[in-house]
Parts: structure tokens; C-alpha cells; sequence
């Protein structure tokens, strides 16, 4: 038996990164996963793949995270294949690197859309299954970059303390009807969002590096463990908490 055997999870942003090592993890811990992104043909070659070794086990639907719309046909397409959903990891999301100074409406509003209002209508819209499930639990990715010195980070920063807030909100909200919510905090990451920025070199990435009591970037892999473990049963008694995974980066 796998620790998420019986388990449906719904897993935004499934095509490359965290999200594409979650869903590969959830699936090998016996979960059923509906994995989604907007980059649908890079989501169908990691979904194929996982299938290879998980047969049945994961599908890929094409998912704009900022659109409520799509997020009803998402939810509507999962529980139509698997039944219901229990996990939601929001995963989805995107860098932006503006300062204030040039930051523009427009930058600003696509930055919370796709990082904090997407997380938000995302529970809105799995709740009801959830609460026919008895229990759930709702893992949101947010950022170390809240948390510490990130100039040049306005937007992102900003998406990212939302989703701080409404993840202790929502824990409060959504716990007496059996579902848990969390948030976990990924410090550098070696993923696409930092080794192909433009706007971080491979300079800035070994400071990173050399400042780090671990000495190195953190990669998907061990995001995805704990994931895991936040949408298993072995964290039943944990919500509305923040979980940091960012080589010591916290304590410097």
C-alpha cells in the first residue's frame, strides 16, 4: 500500500518542476492524479511518462489557473474520471522580476491572478468534493521571498504573502468540516523559474549557493517529499502552518 493510496489530488502546474516531481511522487505513493498546466504539450510528455511506470494512474488537462471558468471544467473532468478530489496542491505560478518603481497594473494584476487569486478560487472550487469526502487536504505553494529580503521581487513577493494569509485563513475556515490546508515555502530551487530567468545569472546563483548553510540549491524532488507527506495521513493533525524547505536560507 502507498501512502496516498486511495487518494485523488488535483496538481497545477504539473509540467515541469515541483509540480511535474509531485505528480510523479503522488502517483508512485498510489494516488490518483489529475496533473494540469497551461503548457499542455510538455504536461502530456510528463503525464506519458508517469503512466509508463504508474499505468492508469495520472491524466493531463489543459488549465489556465487564473480562469474560474476553467477551473470548473477541471474539477468537473477529474471527478468524472476518478470520482472525487481530496488533495489539491497549488503549485502553479510564475516569477516576476520588476521593481516597483516600473511595476504597471497590468504586470501586477497577471502576478495575483495566476499566484494567489488561482489558489483561492482553486479551493473555492474543490471544496463541496472535499466535504463529500469527509476530509481533504489543500497544500498551497508559496515562497521564501516572502519572507526575507527580495527586492526587485515586487509582484511575486506580494502574490506569494497573499497566499500566506489565505492559507491561515482558510485552515481556520475549513478545519471543523475535516479539511486541513497548508503552505510550503521553497527557498532556491534549481527548477526552470531560476536556471532559465534572465534576470538571475549563474553568478548570482553560486552567492545564493556559497550563503547557504547546505552549499547548494534545493531541487523539485525534495519539494515533492514534503508534499507528500502534508497530503498523506500522516500529517492529520497539521494545518494551517508554513513549511520551509530552503537549505537553512530561513536562519541566516
Amino acid at each position: 500500500m502507498g501512502r496516498l493510496t486511495g487518494k485523488v489530488a488535483l496538481i497545477t502546474g504539473a509540467g515541469n518542476g515541483q509540480g511535474a516531481s509531485e505528480a510523479y511522487f503522488f502517483a508512485r505513493e498510489g494516488a490518483k492524479v489529475i496533473a494540469t498546466d497551461i503548457e499542455f504539450d510538455r504536461l502530456t510528455e510528463v503525464v506519458n511518462e508517469i503512466n509508463a511506470e504508474f499505468p492508469n494512474s495520472t491524466i493531463a488537462l489543459k488549465h489556465d489557473v487564473s480562469s474560474e471558468e476553467a477551473w470548473i471544467q477541471v474539477v468537473e473532468a477529474g471527478v468524472k474520471t476518478f470520482g472525487n478530489i481530496n488533495v489539491l496542491v497549488n503549485n502553479a505560478g510564475i516569477a516576476t522580476t520588476t521593481p516597483y518603481t516600473e511595476l504597471t497594473f497590468d504586470a501586477f494584476q497577471r502576478t495575483m491572478s495566476i499566484n494567489a487569486w488561482s489558489q483561492l478560487v482553486g479551493i473555492r472550487t474543490v471544496v463541496p468534493y472535499m466535504k463529500q469526502a469527509g476530509a481533504g487536504s489543500i497544500i498551497n505553494i508559496g515562497s521564501l521571498a516572502s519572507k526575507i529580503n527580495a527586492g526587485g521581487f515586487s509582484a511575486y513577493t506580494m502574490s506569494k504573502g497573499a497566499v500566506e494569509a489565505m492559507t491561515r485563513s482558510a485552515a481556520a475556515e475549513l478545519g471543523p468540516v475535516g479539511i486541513r490546508v497548508n503552505s510550503v515555502h521553497p527557498g532556491g530551487i534549481a527548477t526552470r523559474m531560476v536556471t532559465e530567468n534572465k534576470d538571475i545569472t549563474q553568478e548570482a546563483v553560486r552567492q545564493i549557493e556559497a550563503a547557504l548553510p547546505l552549499r547548494r540549491l534545493g531541487t523539485a524532488d525534495e519539494v515533492a517529499h514534503l508534499v507528500v507527506f502534508l497530503a498523506s495521513d500522516e500529517s492529520t493533525y497539521i494545518t494551517g502552518a508554513e513549511h520551509i524547505v530552503d537549505g537553512g536560507q530561513w536562519i541566516q
